[in-house]
């Protein structure tokens, strides 16, 4: 299950080394009291809780708004936890832009470690990004994702993608241990600063519409360029939701060859396919829609919003239970984290001012 969405406004800089040498120790130490109290499985409950991840942020010392937080929070983890998986039965794979890539690979080699099925993990990690970069369309391009996974397969995901045109970047969390479906409403909670209008075909009002969408999949790919072309000639809304603007109908024929030569089964076959991304995606959505009438759902997942920016009502309310009850949890574990009296000070001083807000 996707458990959260976050907006984030874009970072730039980095973190100096002797700063990220701490949050590393910090990040350790955390997880490990995280893990002795209440086992893998809870840290990555709480990994998947948008909230707890960007209060985890701001007592390893990073600020609260910046999209820094993501990449430098699971990099310090990474770090931290290094050379401690095995007696924690915790790993974490993955990162930001190309260390990103050799997720699949970190991913065996953990799961080797343990006798856990790294298919099925390699599986679930892909298909999270795949979700996210082409099952809900929202202007973000996946930069960054991050796989963590437990001894007993339970695994959770923090991923981040780009939007270059309003600067924000978004993120995404994913938990095992609620998965049903990975296409048909995967997320309980959605952290965002603004709604958007997003294709989201993972929404539950898209269920018809993943189904038309499967269907013309199988479809010969003549057809589906011809219905295309069609599409180009029309006069569409101006605001229309989706936009044929950078879809090609000569270049869609060798993904369209690719699902008619698979005739996918269902709508998650579809989007595991190597070769089916955003504008096959798309495009299948268009001739859906606009030839035979199935709409998908412009829903934006999002439901609440951080504390800061939002403690009014506006435009989402804030789940002060989970702000207050993370806190509290993180209250506890520099309280017990293994670290110079300085920063055990600075960390509870940050834990302090965030209670403050």
């Amino acid at each position: 299950m996707r458990t959260g969405i976050a907006d984030l406004p874009l970072h730039r800089g980095k973190v100096p080394r002797w700063l990220f040498t701490r949050m590393c120790q910090l990040a350790r130490e955390i997880t490990i009291f995280m893990v002795d109290q209440w086992g893998s499985e809870q840290m990555l409950n709480r990994l998947s809780d948008p909230f707890w991840f960007q209060s985890l942020g701001c007592v390893l010392g990073f600020d609260w708004h910046s999209s820094g937080v993501t990449t430098t929070v699971c990099g310090a983890l990474k770090v931290g936890l290094r050379g401690l998986e095995k007696e924690l039965g915790l790993w974490v794979t993955g990162g930001k832009g190309r260390v990103s890539q050799r997720t699949p690979q970190e991913i065996r080699l953990g799961a080797e470690a343990i006798s856990v099925d790294g298919e099925d993990l390699v599986y679930a990690s892909r298909m999270a990004a795949k979700v996210d970069s082409s099952a809900l369309q929202d202007g973000h391009q996946i930069y960054h994702h991050c796989f963590f996974f437990d001894r007993a397969g339970s695994w959770a995901v923090v991923q981040q993608g780009l939007n270059p045109r309003t600067g924000f970047a978004r993120r995404y969390h994913w938990l095992s241990s609620q998965m049903e479906d990975f296409v048909h409403e995967p997320h309980a909670a959605v952290c965002a600063q603004a709604v958007a209008k997003p294709l989201n075909l993972v929404a539950r009002e898209s269920e018809q519409a993943r189904a038309t969408i499967t269907s013309l999949a199988a479809q010969r790919p003549d057809c589906l360029v011809a219905d295309m072309r069609k599409l180009q000639r029309l006069c569409l809304p101006r605001r229309h939701h989706i936009v044929l603007q950078d879809i090609h109908p000569h270049r869609l024929k060798n993904g369209f060859l690719t699902t008619y030569q698979r005739q996918p089964e269902n709508f998650e076959t579809l989007l595991s396919l190597k070769g089916v991304g955003p504008k096959t995606i798309r495009a299948l959505s268009l001739i859906s829609e606009l030839i035979h009438g199935v709409k998908p759902s412009f829903r934006d997942p999002a439901r609440f919003a951080f504390a800061h920016g939002g403690k009014d009502g506006h435009p989402f309310p804030v789940n002060r239970h989970g702000y207050d009850e993370s806190i509290q949890i993180l209250r506890r574990a520099v309280e017990k984290a293994r670290v110079g009296r300085r920063e055990r000070a600075e960390a509870m001083g940050r834990l302090n001012r965030m209670g403050k807000v």
